[in-house]
C-alpha cells in the first residue's frame, strides 16, 4: 500500500503540462496559523500570509493575506469560507488589488501507517479594484504525505486552477497548474516547516506560457 502511494506521489510533480517557454526563478514564503475555538468546539480559524518574490527573486511580485472560518463535520471532513486580499505587482503590467471570497471542502481520503492523502476543493469569487465583473475559479488540491524518517515526511501535491467564466481578468479554462515536492521538518510543538520545490505553469492566451521554478518555504502553526 505504502509503496504504491509513494510511486504515485513521485509522479505528481511530473504532471505539469509541457509547452511552457518562458521561465522565471521565484522564492515564496508562507506563514499559516490554525486556531481551534475551544476544546469542545468544532469551529476553527485559519490565517495566512504569503510573500512571493519574482523576476529571478529580485522583487516582491505578490503579497497574499487570507482568513478562513472552518467547521469540522467529522475528524476527516471540514468545510468553511473566507476572504483574501492579493496585491500583484508584476514588471510592466499595472499593479492590481484583488479581493477574493472563497469556499472550501477539505477531505482526508486516506490515513494509514502514517500515510495521508488529502483533498481540498476550493471555489473562488475574484473581484478587482479596477474593472467590472466577478471572476469565478475552481481549484482542486491533492496532497500526499509519506513517512521517510521517524520525524519527517515526504510531501507532494498537485493543484490545477480552472477558470469558470470569461472576464476582463480571466479567459476561462485551465489557467495555472502547480506541483510541489518537499519535506516536513518539525520545529517544535505544533510548529512545522515545509521547504521544497514548486513548479508552476501559467497558461496565457496569445502569449508564451510561463513556467515558474519556486524555492518554497512554508511554516504551519496550530493552537
Amino acid at each position: 500500500m505504502k509503496l504504491a502511494l509513494l510511486t504515485a506521489a513521485i509522479g505528481l510533480p511530473l504532471a505539469t503540462p509541457a509547452a511552457a517557454t518562458e521561465d522565471d526563478l521565484n522564492v515564496w514564503a508562507g506563514q499559516f496559523v490554525t486556531i481551534d475555538l475551544g476544546e469542545d468546539s468544532d469551529w476553527y480559524l485559519r490565517g495566512e500570509a504569503q510573500e512571493r518574490f519574482t523576476n529571478d527573486a529580485d522583487r516582491l511580485g505578490q503579497l497574499l493575506l487570507r482568513g478562513f472560518v472552518g467547521y469540522r463535520i467529522t475528524d476527516k471532513v471540514n468545510i468553511g469560507g473566507g476572504y483574501a486580499y492579493i496585491l500583484t505587482d508584476p514588471v510592466g503590467p499595472v499593479k492590481t488589488n484583488e479581493y477574493r471570497f472563497y469556499q472550501e471542502l477539505n477531505v482526508r481520503l486516506i490515513e494509514r501507517d502514517g500515510v495521508t492523502l488529502d483533498s481540498r476543493t476550493r471555489l473562488e469569487q475574484r473581484t478587482f479594484e479596477v474593472g467590472d465583473g466577478t471572476s469565478w475559479r475552481f481549484r482542486n488540491f491533492v496532497q500526499l504525505r509519506v513517512p521517510i524518517t521517524e520525524n519527517n515526511k515526504l510531501n507532494l501535491y498537485t493543484e490545477p486552477f480552472i477558470e469558470l467564466n470569461d472576464t476582463q481578468f480571466q479567459s476561462g479554462g485551465l489557467s495555472v497548474w502547480r506541483n510541489f515536492v518537499g519535506v516536513t521538518v518539525p520545529l517544535g510543538d505544533n510548529v512545522t516547516m515545509v521547504p521544497g520545490y514548486l513548479n508552476q505553469t501559467v497558461f496565457r492566451d496569445g502569449q508564451e506560457n510561463r513556467m515558474d521554478h519556486v524555492a518554497n518555504v512554508n511554516v504551519f502553526m496550530s493552537f
